[in-house]
């Protein structure tokens, strides 16, 4: 079942294949056409990313899932990571890891870290609300290259999170029924991979804005095989993120596209579905309302049954 949601609070087109206009505005940007587009990176700089040029095949030889950092973050050690390691018993046993708490892993996206301000917000978030597990997977070593290469990394660094978790849990418990994965950008689909790379389903899956560039009608995206409850708030769809329902919820705010409220560019508006997600995390305050089509949420004109947006409650169904 799809469940559209929308929230209520000069598209300039130009030759597919041109060079920006505008030096960093993405108000070109034609979805499946364009061959440029502005993207950030975790510091917000921004990047003039060709969506033609050819992965970099070495570089996925060993920047790739393998790589993955797992930084786990409860509350005995809200402010200072324990580093996890896959395969290594020891650092799960020292860790204040517990197989009792549900469990909730958050990823970056393209050319950015686990140490972005809205992870450590989101940690936090998390912590203050529910003694929980939360564990960020930085991936920047596969996400640093180009954004062709990152993509094509995508579907390793989802497996090997999934991989990782099948460990933790064998080692000190733990239960994919109480598993929330959240990932923003290419992060949202690298959640998908895990989730159905998994054993058992994760309950829950939230993609942040999923990334749109290369991901249209990609078998590798996010999508509803991916835990029992997927949804995703869109707030830059048609650009950066994807238009497209995906998910068994997708939420819509303010129309899902750019701009968003105080936002004059789709790289903010990129970036809003993080504080919003943190938000319903410690308030479970947005309230959407269900749409008959697509079009009706671009236009804010769904008069539906009302859906909560977000927050981290794992029975959580549309």
């Amino acid at each position: 079942m799809k469940l559209l949601v929308v929230l209520c609070a000069f598209a300039a087109v130009c030759a597919g294949n041109a060079i920006l206009p505008v030096p960093k505005d993405n108000s070109h940007y034609v979805e499946g056409v364009s061959r440029y587009i502005w993207m950030p990176d975790g510091d917000g700089n921004l990047h003039l990313v060709d969506l033609e040029e050819p992965a970099d095949e070495n570089f996925l030889v060993t920047r790739n899932g393998n790589r993955n950092q797992y930084w786990l973050f409860t509350r005995q050690n809200r402010n200072s990571r324990q580093v996890l390691v896959n395969g290594d018993a020891n650092s799960v046993r020292n860790s204040f890891y517990s197989g009792n708490r549900p469990t909730k892993v958050i990823a970056h996206g393209w050319n950015s870290n686990g140490n972005s301000d809205w992870i450590l917000q989101m940690v936090a978030a998390f912590l203050d609300t529910a003694d929980v597990n939360v564990i960020v997977l930085d991936w920047s070593s596969a996400a640093s290259g180009l954004y062709t290469t990152s993509v094509r990394a995508v579907p390793d660094v989802g497996n090997h999170l999934a991989t990782f978790l099948r460990f933790l849990f064998n080692t000190a418990g733990g239960n994919w029924n109480n598993v929330h994965l959240v990932g923003h950008s290419l992060g949202a689909h690298v959640m998908g991979n895990a989730g159905r790379a998994a054993p058992s389903r994760p309950v829950r899956v939230t993609g942040l804005d999923p990334a749109g560039p290369q991901w249209g009608g990609n078998s590798n995206a996010l999508n509803r095989n991916s835990a029992t409850y997927v949804e995703s708030i869109h707030t830059d769809g048609g650009a950066l993120g994807i238009m497209d329902p995906i998910s068994h919820a997708d939420f819509y705010p303010n129309g899902g596209r750019n701009p968003q409220p105080g936002c004059s560019n789709s790289v903010c508006s990129h970036g809003r579905a993080q504080p919003l997600f943190s938000s319903t995390v410690r308030n479970d305050h947005l309230n959407g309302r269900r749409c008959t089509n697509l079009d009706e949420a671009r236009r804010n004109q769904c008069t539906g049954a009302s859906v909560k947006m977000g927050n981290s409650n794992l029975g959580k169904r549309g």
